[in-house]
C-alpha cells in the first residue's frame, strides 16, 4: 500500500488508496464540520486497514486521538479495549452525570459497587466521546475487532449506532473472511489489494534484486496484492529462491503464510529477544515499564530490543507498538507451552494484587501446571468481581479456568456450571451445552442437577422457542418441585409461555403448575391464571389473569399479551409504558428491545404510528447490538397499517418462513393476521378473509384475527362466515366486559346485521379508551354503511374524521379506503397541504421536542433516548428552525399549533 519506512512511519507516497484515502478525508471533513461519522474497515489480513488507521490518525493532533486494539488473550476480559480505548479520555469523567460515572467506573474496576447495567456504561461511554470533542474533533480508532472482548464490543456497537452530532469519528478495523457478522450494519469500506501496477512498485521496492516479469506477475497474483504479503513474503529470501515465485503455489490463507514469514523471522533473531517478543505479545497493555519489570524477572536485558527493533518487528518507546498485530500472534504462536507458562509466570510475579488482581490472576492461571485450587479460588473471586462489573462473559471465562484447575470433582461441577449460568448471561447460549457437560460428570447436589436441567431448558428455549423448547423445561420445572418451589413455579411458568408460543397442549404445563402451591409472587399469580385458562376455560381466568398483571420486567413478554386477552387497554398501556421508562432508567439493555417493540404496539392502538417507528427504529439497533430478538407483533402491525404492499409482503414473508422453520406458531399466526390487516387496508376483501382464518387457530391470536374476519367476510359477501368469527368472538368479549371488549363486539354484531345504534356504540365504547386507531376504522365501516344506504349526508360526518386520522397518521391504504368513500359521497377530498417531508419534523426530533415541553433537560433528554446532550441541543436547534420559534418557551405552543 505504501513504503514503509519502519516502524510507525509512512512514506509520504500512497500507492493504489486514492478512493480510501479520499473516504477517509471526506469523514475527518464531516467530523471537523460538527457531524460525528463511524467507518468499518473490512478486509483481509495484511490489505492495509492498520496503515489506513495511521493516515488517519497522522492527520488530526495527537491528543484528538485515542486507539486501541483487540488483543487476543484478553479477548475474555470484560472492557479490556474499550477500558485502553477510554483511558485518555478519563479526564472529562468528572462532567457525566452520576449514574453513568459510577456505572463506568465500576464497569472498568476503578471503584466498588453494584453491577451496573451495560446500558448505564454505553451511555457513559457515549458521553465521554461527546465531552472530549467539546474542545476540539475527536478521532477513536479501534484494529483488531475480532479480538475484542465480549462487553466491548458490545458497547462500541451500541455507541456507533448513536453517535450523531459530537464531533466524533470512530473507525474500526475488522478482518474478513470470518467477521462479518461483527459491527453489523454499520457503514463499510472495503480494503482489497493493491491494483497490479501498484503492487508490482511495492515489491519492486523490497526484492533482492532483479526478477524475471514473468515471476513477479506470479508473486503479485499469488498475494492478490495484499501489500502486507507484497512486503514480507521475499524477505530473506535470495534471488535464486525467487527464481520461481514463492516456492510453488501455496493453498494456504494469505494471512497464515504473512505469520508463517514473520515466524521465521523471529526464529532467526537470538533467544532473548525471542523471549522479548513472547513478553511483549502477552502483555496487552503497552506498559514498557511493567514489560521491563517481567523481563528482569526472566533475566532478558535491554540489549535484547535492538535486533527485534532493526528487523522492524517492534518499537519501543513510551508504550510497545508491534510493526503489525501479526507479529504480535506469531511470535506468541511460536513459543512452546512452557515458554508461554513462564512468561505468564514472570507478568503474575510482578502485577501488583492490591491493584489489578484479576489480571494477576489470569497469569497466574495460563501459568498453572496441573491443578492448583489456590489458583482456582484466586479466579473465582476474580469471577466475583467480573459479574459486580456487570462482566458476565469474563466471570464465564474466570470460572471455566477455574473448573480445569479444580482437583475435587465437587467444587470442578460447581465450578463449570456456574460458568454456564455466566454464559448463559452474557449472551452466549452456544457455549453452555459443553460446559454443562462437564459439570454433569462430577457429582452434582439435587439441586444443582436441576439447575443443569434447568439451564439446558432455558438456553434451548431462548435459541429456538419452537416446540423444541417445551419438554425439556417442563422436565426441569419436575425436578425442581421439592428442591426450589419459587424456581419450579418460574419454570413451569416459561414452560406453559414455551407451549404457548409454538401452539402446542397447554394442559400439561397448566396441570403440573396448578399442583403447586399458589404462590403470589408475579411468576405464581401469573402461572395460576395461565394454568386455570388453559384448564378451566377464559372466564374463569380472568379474574386470577386480571389480578397477575403487575408490573415486572421479566414477566413483561407475558404479562402485555394477557393485559391484550382480558381487553385491557389502560393496563396495556400502562404496563408499556412503565416497562420503558423504568428498562432506561435501570439501563438494562437485555430487556429493553422487548419493552420497545411492546409498547410500539399500545402506541399503534393508539393511531401514533410515528412514535411507535422511532421505537422500534431504536429497538432494532438495540438488537443489532446485542444479538436479541423481540416481538415482531408491532413490525408487522406497523408495516400493514401503513399499506405499502412490497415491504409489508417482504416483511410478513420471511416472518412467517423464519418461524415455519422453528415451529413458532404464535409468529406464523401473527404473520397471517397482518396479511389480513393488509388486504383489508387495501380493500382485497377475500384475500384479507382467506388470510384472519389461518390466524384465528392460535389462542394468543385468535381475538385480533376474528376482528379482521368479520370485517374481511361482511364486505366480501361472506355472511355465515362473518356471524360464526362474531359468535366467537362474543365467547370472549362478552365475559371480559371492557369498554374495548364491548366496543369490539358492538362493531362485529353491526357489520354482520348492520344498524345504527350498534355501530354508534361502537364508536362511543372504543372512544372511551386510548384505541383511536379503533376509533377511526368503526367511523370508517360506519360511514360506509351509510354511503351504501345512500345517506351521503351521515356518512360524511364519520367518514371525515377517520379519513383526517388515517392520513395524518400515515395509515396510507386506510386512508386512501376512506377518501374513495368520501368521493362517492359528492365530496371533494384534497390532498393533505403543509410543508413538505424535509420541513416536518421526524420522529426522534418530536420526541426531543415534547421531552423538552415537559421540562426535561438536553441531559436528561439524552438519557431517555440514549443520545449524547451535543446530539440533543443539535436536534433541538432544528426543532426551532423548523418551527419558526427561537427558544423552549415557544416550543409548547408551536407544537400544539
Amino acid at each position: 500500500m505504501w513504503t514503509v519506512l519502519g516502524p510507525g512511519r509512512l512514506a509520504d507516497v500512497l500507492l493504489g488508496r486514492r478512493r480510501e484515502q479520499e473516504t477517509l478525508d471526506r469523514l475527518l471533513r464531516d467530523v471537523r464540520g460538527g457531524r460525528s461519522r463511524v467507518l468499518v474497515l473490512r478486509g483481509e489480513a495484511g490489505a492495509g486497514k492498520t496503515a489506513l488507521l495511521d493516515y488517519l490518525a497522522d492527520t488530526m493532533p495527537g491528543d484528538s486521538v485515542s486507539r486501541a486494539i483487540g488483543v487476543e488473550p484478553e479477548s475474555e476480559i470484560a472492557y479490556a479495549t474499550l477500558q485502553r480505548l477510554c483511558a485518555p479520555l478519563m479526564g472529562h469523567v468528572d462532567r457525566l452525570p452520576e449514574p453513568q460515572r459510577q456505572a463506568l467506573e465500576i464497569g472498568f474496576g476503578l471503584r466498588s459497587g453494584p453491577a451496573p447495567d451495560v446500558l448505564l456504561i454505553g451511555l457513559a461511554v457515549l458521553g465521554l466521546f461527546a465531552e472530549a470533542a467539546a474542545e476540539r474533533p475527536l478521532l477513536c480508532v479501534v484494529d483488531d475487532v475480532q479480538w475484542l472482548d465480549r462487553m466491548s464490543e458490545v458497547i462500541l456497537t451500541f455507541v456507533a449506532r448513536r453517535l450523531d452530532a459530537e464531533s466524533v469519528a470512530l473507525v474500526f478495523a475488522a478482518r474478513s473472511p470470518g467477521d462479518e457478522e461483527l459491527l453489523g450494519g454499520l457503514p463499510e469500506l472495503r480494503v482489497d489489494g493493491l491494483p497490479d501496477g501498484d503492487a508490482r512498485v511495492l515489491l519492486d521496492s523490497v526484492l533482492p534484486g532483479p526478477v524475471d516479469a514473468r515471476v513477479r506477475d506470479r508473486i503479485v497474483a499469488d498475494t492478490h496484492g495484499n501489500p502486507l504479503a507484497l512486503l514480507e513474503l521475499p524477505r530473506g529470501l535470495s534471488p535464486a529462491e525467487l527464481a520461481f515465485g514463492f516456492g510453488g503455489r501455496n493453498a494456504s490463507p494469505i494471512a497464515n503464510r504473512i505469520e508463517q514469514g514473520f515466524q521465521r523471522r523471529i526464529a532467526e533473531l537470538p533467544a532473548d529477544t525471542q523471549m522479548l517478543l513472547l513478553a511483549a505479545a502477552v502483555e496487552p497493555l503497552g506498559d514498557v515499564p511493567l514489560l521491563w519489570r517481567a523481563l528482569e524477572r526472566l533475566k532478558v536485558g535491554p540489549d535484547a530490543a535492538a535486533p527485534a527493533e532493526s528487523a522492524e518487528l517492534i518499537q519501543l518507546g513510551a508504550r510497545v507498538r508491534f510493526r503489525h498485530p501479526l507479529v504480535r500472534s506469531a511470535s506468541w504462536r511460536s513459543a512452546t507451552p512452557a515458554q508461554l507458562r513462564e512468561v505468564h509466570q514472570a507478568f503474575a510475579d510482578v502485577t501488583d494484587p492490591r491493584q489489578d488482581p484479576d489480571r494477576r490472576a489470569w497469569h497466574r492461571a495460563h501459568a498453572a501446571v496441573g491443578l492448583d485450587e489456590e489458583v482456582a479460588a484466586e479466579l473465582e473471586q476474580s469471577a466475583d468481581r467480573a459479574r459486580a462489573r456487570g462482566g458476565h462473559a469474563a466471570a464465564a471465562a474466570f470460572l471455566e479456568r477455574a473448573a480445569e484447575l479444580t482437583a475435587d470433582p465437587k467444587p470442578r461441577a460447581a465450578r463449570a456450571l456456574a460458568a454456564a449460568q455466566a454464559r448463559f448471561a452474557a449472551g452466549e447460549p452456544g457455549k453452555v451445552p459443553e460446559l454443562l457437560a462437564a459439570a454433569e460428570l462430577g457429582p452434582l447436589e439435587p439441586l444443582h442437577q436441576a439447575g443443569v436441567e434447568r439451564l439446558r431448558a432455558q438456553v434451548a428455549f431462548a435459541v429456538n422457542r419452537g416446540r423444541a423448547a417445551g419438554p425439556p423445561l417442563l422436565a426441569a420445572a419436575q425436578r425442581l418441585e421439592g428442591l426450589d418451589l419459587v424456581a419450579a413455579r418460574e419454570t413451569y411458568l416459561t414452560a406453559l409461555g414455551a407451549a404457548l408460543h409454538a401452539g402446542d397442549d397447554l394442559r400439561p404445563a397448566a396441570e403440573a403448575g396448578r399442583a403447586l402451591p399458589a404462590g403470589d409472587d408475579p411468576a405464581g399469580l401469573l402461572l395460576t391464571g395461565l394454568s386455570t385458562w388453559a384448564l378451566d376455560g377464559y372466564e374463569p381466568a380472568l379474574p386470577q389473569l386480571t389480578r397477575a398483571l403487575t408490573e415486572d420486567l421479566g414477566l413483561l413478554w407475558l404479562t402485555v399479551p394477557v393485559a391484550q386477552e382480558v381487553w385491557d387497554d389502560a393496563v396495556w398501556h400502562r404496563l408499556t409504558a412503565w416497562a420503558v421508562g423504568a428498562a432506561r432508567s435501570a439501563g438494562a439493555l437485555f430487556v429493553l428491545p422487548t419493552t420497545l417493540t411492546l409498547r410500539a404496539g399500545a402506541l399503534l392502538a393508539d393511531a401514533r404510528l410515528a412514535d411507535a417507528s422511532a421505537l422500534l427504529d431504536e429497538a432494532r439497533s438495540m438488537q443489532e447490538a446485542t444479538g436479541l430478538a423481540g416481538d415482531p407483533f408491532a413490525a408487522l402491525t406497523l408495516v400493514s397499517l401503513r399499506g405499502e404492499e412490497k415491504p409489508a409482503l417482504e416483511l410478513i414473508e420471511s416472518v412467517s418462513r423464519d418461524a415455519g422453520e422453528r415451529g413458532e406458531a404464535r409468529v406464523t399466526a401473527m404473520a397471517h393476521h397482518a396479511r389480513a390487516l393488509l388486504n383489508n387496508g387495501l380493500g382485497r376483501y377475500s384475500a384479507a378473509a382467506s388470510a384472519a382464518q389461518q390466524a384465528t387457530g392460535h389462542l394468543a391470536v385468535t381475538h385480533w384475527a376474528l376482528r379482521e374476519l368479520v370485517e374481511a367476510a361482511a364486505h366480501a359477501g361472506e355472511t355465515a362466515v362473518a356471524a360464526e368469527a362474531r359468535d366467537r368472538l362474543a365467547e370472549h368479549t362478552l365475559s371480559a366486559g371492557t369498554d374495548w371488549a364491548l366496543g369490539t363486539q358492538a362493531l362485529a354484531d353491526a357489520l354482520v346485521s348492520p344498524s345504527d345504534d350498534k355501530y354508534e356504540e361502537a364508536i362511543s365504547r372504543l372512544s372511551t379508551g386510548r384505541l383511536g386507531f379503533l376509533v377511526a376504522r368503526a367511523q370508517l365501516l360506519y360511514g360506509e354503511w351509510l354511503r351504501r344506504c345512500n345517506r351521503r349526508s351521515d356518512a360524511r360526518t364519520y367518514l371525515r374524521p377517520a379519513h383526517e386520522l388515517f392520513q395524518a397518521c400515515g395509515a396510507a391504504s386506510f386512508a386512501a379506503r376512506a377518501a374513495r368513500e368520501l368521493t362517492a359521497t359528492g365530496e371533494t377530498v384534497r390532498k393533505r397541504t403543509g410543508p413538505v417531508n424535509e420541513e416536518e419534523l421526524t420522529p426522534q426530533e418530536s420526541q426531543i421536542a415534547r421531552l423538552a415541553v415537559a421540562g426535561k433537560t438536553n441531559p436528561e433528554i439524552a438519557a431517555v433516548l440514549f443520545l449524547s446532550p451535543r446530539t440533543v441541543e443539535w436536534h433541538l436547534r432544528k426543532v426551532f428552525t423548523k418551527l419558526g420559534i427561537t427558544s423552549r418557551r415557544e416550543l409548547e405552543g408551536a407544537l400544539a399549533t
